[in-house]
């Protein structure tokens, strides 16, 4: 008896675990870097959906500037789907650490 409940709450944490995983990988998190003049998307925490530059901060002298803001930005981006994931895995999970689930 005991051993069936275990295996009907294994297969219903697999089973959420799954969406959740489907719906963090439908997920949009935004990331910005020099106080918002650029901002980065990614989907699911691995694909850069778009970069936002504003004009203002584009200047041809300085390139690395522009360079090093973009960076942050998907940076920024790729930390919060992370953060995102890790709290929805681990409500599901209940903080157990299982390898290849974030």
């Amino acid at each position: 008896m005991m051993n069936r409940k275990m295996l009907k709450q294994a297969q219903d944490m697999q089973r959420r675990l799954a969406q959740v995983q489907e719906e963090l990988g439908e997920a949009l998190s935004e990331g910005s870097a020099g106080g918002g003049v650029v901002k980065a998307v990614v989907q699911g925490g691995n694909h850069v959906e778009s970069i936002t530059i504003d004009p203002e901060v584009m200047d041809p002298d300085d390139i690395d500037m522009l360079q090093d803001l973009v960076a942050a930005a998907v940076n920024d981006a790729l930390d919060s789907a992370q953060k995102d994931a890790a709290t929805k895995m681990g409500a599901i999970t209940g903080g157990l650490n299982i390898p290849g689930l974030t």
